[in-house]
């Protein structure tokens, strides 16, 4: 049987290190590459192909719902096992709305990550227990309300405008985000403007707690303009 490839996506060397032990000690897992970041995992993801990669959310540069976007838009056959010191609802919604193949808290990573790996590569679904409990709770009561399908579109937000609004809301000033993402003072002008007006919100301030409320980045790394 061969290796099932895996990339790890984590900011923090620490949990990143302790992963790798976990996973290189199994049989039939093998860690292909690391990424710090949410382009390092993008751009890993596509030179290394791995079958599943494990992706922290909150991480530097591009968080890792976008990160997850951005691969499964390039890589549709990727399992992408989400691993979040979160369990909210929204964060674990969000996600599986994306293509997501599953969630794990970190909490509860060591015990269950080899197994969620075999699962989400056998094309299944695989959830922390406690968020497996809750999201089979909230499906029945809906089906018992007939609430299923309600749901309001959310507001449409392109790739570049998703990181921009990621570089606003952790702080950084236009020229920071131009160098960050290699693009013009005048295009970050742009894509501010533009998230502005698709989300009706018209301050700095604003643009980041909606960044924070959405899961673009967690309450821990907000910027102090709020």
């Amino acid at each position: 049987m061969k290796n099932i490839t895996v990339l790890l996506a984590e900011d923090h060397t620490i949990v990143r290190e302790g992963l790798r032990a976990l996973l290189n000690s199994e049989k039939n897992i093998e860690v292909v590459g690391e990424a710090e970041n949410g382009h390092q995992a993008v751009e890993l993801t596509r030179k290394l192909c791995p079958e599943v990669v494990v992706m922290d959310i909150a991480m530097p540069l591009l968080n890792g719902l976008e990160a997850t976007r951005q691969i499964l838009r390039i890589t549709p056959a990727i399992k992408v096992l989400i691993l979040s010191a979160h369990s909210d609802d929204a964060y674990v919604e969000h996600v599986m709305a994306l293509g997501a193949s599953g969630y794990l808290v970190k909490q509860t990573a060591a015990e269950v990550l080899p197994k969620a790996i075999r699962e989400v590569c056998k094309g299944k679904t695989f959830f922390s227990p406690a968020i497996s409990r809750r999201l089979h709770h909230h499906q029945k009561r809906a089906i018992d309300r007939g609430e299923l399908g309600t749901k309001t579109e959310p507001v449409h937000l392109t790739s570049r405008e998703t990181e921009v609004l990621q570089l606003i809301a952790e702080g950084k000033a236009n020229k920071q985000t131009a160098d960050e993402l290699h693009i013009s003072i005048k295009t970050v002008e742009k894509h501010r403007q533009s998230l502005m007006e698709k989300l009706n919100i018209h301050d700095t301030a604003g643009l980041t707690r909606y960044a924070i409320a959405a899961g673009v980045i967690e309450s821990s790394v907000q910027s102090t303009t709020i």
